[in-house]
């Protein structure tokens, strides 16, 4: 008796312009659609394929690509992908990083792919001017029309490429915003593996500190000059008023004030700890999040901040006014406001029970609105939706 042959998975591939993006921002959602689908990964190769390919349980293919414009490395890649389309034959090709992306919607539009899928994280113009502004734009624009849907990460990219007129398509948010959810789980004061106490006496802080946390790069578009100068005026008159600053400074792209830089390295109030792997145990050991940037899509470390319990000073901009409600999990000011910034970093030094009580919802609202599992079934709900049109 002859077995009945099993019908092939339709295929999907999922572009990010370097395996950093892959390791770092689809962690766990790669292996739940290969359930569903052949997943297949594209990207440059850092050295980080191998150990997404492991965890994933997918095959990734290795395709140089380059975040910066080169008008010649930039024609040998769009070359690769559409061959590599043509050969792969997907269903359906999803990118999400701005230059990878404009590569990838062209490619699969070359090579026919019927569902070309777009997710808008960032909006790298708003922070550009003049002609290289103008470029940014033009390529934003040139990946929504070479897309069948496009997808913004949140309500205010959303907002964004229509106030711009960057496409014409239909734009709608999946679930409530960002591209991969939390796994509560792991962002939980639970799962650090050290205790809150065991943390601040590493860091040196005492019971009677309040310690603010940034994470993320260390440079000027961050709000980094604010910070500074918000430190400076606050820790004279509240002594307990400490900073955990997490990240990497660049001097080659968006480098700080030298005076800045000082201040965050040298200065008592300040516990500068670089870039780390896992910053959690940070997150734990501080009271309130600071976030002052000047621009973003969808922040990670506001979700991840608020999974762990902490409420959150954010800018009014794009994914921060999304996830922090006035009053209840954190509280948004203006960005480059450095006197706002201080007003409300102050705010928190002088009422610790407030503090206390926008503590307690951050992480409830997390869980209900951007649990990792609830966004990858809206994701698939989509992705399956494709085949009904």
């Amino acid at each position: 008796m002859n077995k009945q042959k099993e019908p092939s998975r339709r295929k999907l591939v999922r572009l990010t312009t370097s395996d950093i993006s892959l390791d770092a921002l689809l962690v766990g959602q790669l292996r739940f659609l290969n359930q569903h689908f052949e997943v297949v990964a594209v990207s440059a190769d850092t050295g980080l394929q191998a150990k997404v390919a492991a965890r994933e349980g997918v095959r990734v293919v290795a395709v140089p690509m380059h975040r910066e414009i080169s008008l010649g490395a930039d024609c040998k890649c769009l070359w690769r992908l559409v061959r590599l389309f043509r050969a792969e034959r997907p269903s359906i090709v999803h990118a999400n990083t701005p230059k990878g992306s404009l590569l990838a919607m062209v490619a699969a539009w070359a090579a026919r792919v019927p569902n070309r899928i777009y997710t808008v994280t960032g909006l790298r113009y708003q922070g550009a001017t003049g002609l290289f502004r103008w470029v940014l734009k033009t390529m934003e624009r040139l990946s929504c029309a070479f897309a069948t849907k496009v997808i913004p990460e949140g309500q205010g990219v959303n907002r964004a490429l229509q106030t711009a007129h960057i496409t014409r398509k239909p734009l709608s948010v999946i679930h409530f915003g960002n591209i991969n959810g939390k796994d509560t789980a792991y962002w939980s004061p639970d799962a650090c593996g050290e205790s809150r106490e065991q943390v601040r006496n590493r860091l040196s802080l005492s019971a009677e500190d309040f310690a603010f946390v940034f994470v993320g790069r260390v440079v000027r578009d961050k709000g980094m000059h604010e910070l500074a100068e918000a430190m400076r005026a606050l820790k004279t008159d509240y002594p307990a008023c400490k900073l955990i600053l997490v990240g990497g400074m660049e001097p080659d792209l968006d480098p700080l004030d030298p005076a800045d830089e000082a201040f965050f390295r040298t200065d008592e109030a300040v516990r500068y700890v670089g870039e780390q792997s896992d910053v959690r145990p940070y997150l734990l050991a501080a009271d309130a999040l600071v976030f002052p940037s000047y621009r973003e899509g969808f922040p990670n470390v506001v979700l991840e901040a608020g999974a762990m319990g902490l409420p959150a000073i954010v800018t009014d901009i794009n994914g921060c006014n999304e996830i922090i409600v006035e009053g209840q999990n954190g509280t948004i000011i203006p960005p480059r406001d450095t006197e706002a910034l201080r007003s409300r970093m102050q705010q928190f030094l002088a009422d610790r029970q407030q503090v206390a009580q926008m503590a307690s919802h951050a992480r409830p609202m997390i869980q209900s609105r951007y649990e990792q599992r609830d966004v990858w079934a809206a994701l698939l709900k989509m992705y399956e939706g494709l085949d009904k049109k």
